[in-house]
């Protein structure tokens, strides 16, 4: 109880609580009072689109909201038609036919036609953003409900990326799609004022069912000040933060939203020999590099304790990229084992030969240094909670907060705070996949890169069936020797996969959510247009 009261002051600390005098989206309410409009709300979330257009990488990983796309993720994450009516795949894995709707219109009453599909794709290629299409060879319409995509090669995560890409409007796209969108989704687009608030209102000629909430403001403020804004009853919805979601304010609940938006370290496994990057930075770590180091972190920490004290308990233990997702392998779990965590230093001829508590092998010390970004109270309170349990096993973490441009820098030969999660099994392929290794991109700086995992990745990738796929994911993860596991090869010690939080006006229904991927803010709205208000 002591450990969690010092924490609590510590997080306390380092959050800078700003005083909200007024929304900007519209006149303040009491925050006991429930009454409203029956088909308006105002949403608070942290993170701002840098833009609209699908092309340009909105709504990759979530539903786009102003546009359709060709399919979607169900509840339980399987695949549910959306502008398609059916598609099939041949049977190289190379083709790939969707047969599209012919009653869906854009907002500015034209018709959604094959070859608006076929636009959108080539664009999203072309632009190179955040949609991955280097395996799309071509796009056809041969008639305007039909498309067909041909693939350089199999590729099983076509789907989630079809998921992923809203389909713009040919006639209607231009350099100013991004901030001014016509799309042919559940909400229209009305007005975008940056750095304050996004307004859209129901899409009355949607060709499914049609939004109950006929006007949705969605303002952009960081948690203490949506926190404040809740207090004053001026929003419906905020996202709010573990350290804020404890207090009881009168007139909203708090949703509790499970997600797989985890938290752990990234651990070099690549000794220091003086190497750098192609950007010129340093490679390597003479602590982490060592296996035992790794996996003895791994079974030191106690996740649920961690939880626990540094989140309040909004957050479940982690053991992999996509604990809860279909395609992840229930073996990577493991139990806390603080005595064989120090067996296998010892195995590895660790040992506190100077009696200061840190043990050392070949005169160097495990101590090391874990980065992460300055002013993220959830990643700084996770570090400094496994950072204390592992002291318990001679291991010496420094925890260090630092800016993104900085850590850019120094990731590759320090153990860094990550965070990733997403409805994409392709991420896994990003994090561990060799020739991704130790780029600029954040996935894999540690520098993993093991045959054998490049070959269950690649035969994911490259499966003609989902089954197969998920069964080559679950192999690369663990295969009864090896894997990216933390029983495994471990360069990532996995600790926590964080609650998302919301703070809700009582009588709003925002439905069931499906499991939420990394960052709060977007995920929360995929579902917007089941929201209702029930009183």
């Amino acid at each position: 109880m002591k450990s969690k009261k010092i924490t609590s002051l510590l997080l306390a600390a380092g959050m800078v609580l700003g005083m909200l005098t007024g929304c900007g989206a519209g006149g303040s309410k009491n925050a006991a009072d429930t009454q409203h409009s029956a088909d308006e709300m105002i949403v608070a979330i942290s993170t701002e689109p840098t833009t609209l257009d699908p092309c340009q990488g909105w709504g990759h990983g979530s539903m786009p909201l102003v546009q359709s796309t060709l399919v979607k993720y169900g509840y339980d994450m399987s695949f549910v038609n959306d502008l398609a009516t059916e598609y099939s795949l041949d049977e190289r894995g190379l083709v790939w036919t969707f047969k599209l709707r012919d009653d869906a219109k854009f907002t500015d009453g034209e018709a959604v036609t094959a070859s608006d599909v076929v636009f959108t794709f080539e664009t999203a290629k072309a632009a190179q953003a955040s949609v991955d299409l280097t395996f799309m060879e071509r796009v056809e319409a041969p008639d305007d409900t039909t498309v067909i995509f041909t693939l350089s090669k199999p590729t099983s995560v076509f789907l989630n990326t079809v998921a992923s890409v809203g389909i713009v409007p040919e006639h209607a796209y231009g350099e100013d799609y991004g901030t001014n969108p016509v799309g042919s989704g559940p909400f229209k687009f009305v007005q975008w004022n940056p750095q304050e608030q996004l307004i859209l209102v129901a899409n009355e000629d949607y060709y499914g069912e049609v939004p109950a909430m006929k006007k949705v403001t969605i303002v952009f403020m960081d948690e203490d000040a949506a926190f404040a804004a809740v207090k004053a009853g001026q929003v419906d919805v905020a996202q709010t933060a573990a350290t804020l979601a404890t207090t009881e304010i009168d007139g909203y609940d708090v949703k509790v939203v499970t997600s797989v938006d985890n938290r752990g370290f990234t651990l070099p496994v690549l000794p220091d020999e003086g190497k750098v990057t192609e950007s010129g930075y340093p490679i390597g770590n003479d602590v982490t590099s060592h296996i035992e180091i790794r996996q003895a972190i791994a079974y030191a920490i106690d996740r649920e304790l961690v939880a626990d004290v540094a989140l309040n308990g909004f957050a479940t233990p982690c053991y992999s990229e996509n604990d809860g997702m279909p395609w992840n392998n229930p073996e990577v779990a493991i139990e806390t084992d603080v005595d064989y965590a120090k067996k296998l230093l010892a195995d590895g001829g660790w040992a506190d030969s100077d009696g200061d508590g840190i043990v050392e092998k070949d005169g160097v010390k495990a101590a090391f240094t874990v980065l992460y970004p300055s002013g993220d109270s959830v990643r700084q309170a996770v570090a400094m909670a496994a950072a204390e349990q592992v002291k318990e096993i001679g291991i010496s973490i420094t925890v260090e907060g630092t800016s993104w441009d900085d850590l850019a820098k120094r990731m590759f030969s320090n153990a860094v705070m990550m965070g990733w999660g997403a409805a994409n099994p392709y991420e896994s392929y990003c994090l561990y996949y060799s020739s991704g290794a130790l780029k600029d991109d954040f996935y894999n700086p540690e520098g993993y890169m093991r045959d054998v995992t490049d070959g269950y990745l690649a035969a994911a990738m490259e499966a003609l069936t989902v089954e197969e796929a998920y069964e080559n994911w679950r192999l690369a993860q663990w295969d009864g020797t090896t894997g990216t596991a933390m029983k495994g090869e471990c360069p990532w010690v996995w600790i926590v996969n964080i609650d998302h939080l919301y703070y809700v006006r009582e009588g709003l229904d925002i439905g069931a959510q499906q499991l939420h991927p990394h960052g709060a803010s977007i995920p929360l709205l995929q579902n917007l247009q089941d929201w209702e208000w029930m009183s």
